[in-house]
């Protein structure tokens, strides 16, 4: 069985951003209003499969705009920096 998520960011009502994380193996949904919300949000479904996630899937909907897309990209740049730190090493490792 492959555990696939899907991240799809969304604009609200109200033009905030959030994004919609689905766990496509039981289809658990979930709103994250920011990335730590959503760094916990994918700990939490993860941890359902022992932490083996095989996909994450970004999606944006169509009414996102550019400058949204850089604020997440930074946030999630910054995020992974201190994931980095903290582990004293990559998340993600070069292949030999």
């Amino acid at each position: 069985m492959s555990v696939i998520f899907t991240s799809t960011i969304k604009m609200d009502e109200e033009n905030n951003w959030f994004i919609e994380l689905k766990d496509m193996v039981d289809l658990r949904v979930a709103v994250c209003k920011d990335m730590d919300e959503y760094a916990e949000k994918v700990e939490d479904f993860g941890s359902d499969y022992g932490g083996n996630i095989d996909a994450v899937n970004w999606y944006k909907d169509d009414n996102v705009p550019p400058h949204v897309m850089d604020e997440i990209r930074q946030a999630m740049a910054s995020q992974k920096a201190e994931i980095e730190e903290k582990n004293g090493e990559p998340l993600i490792k070069e292949e030999s």
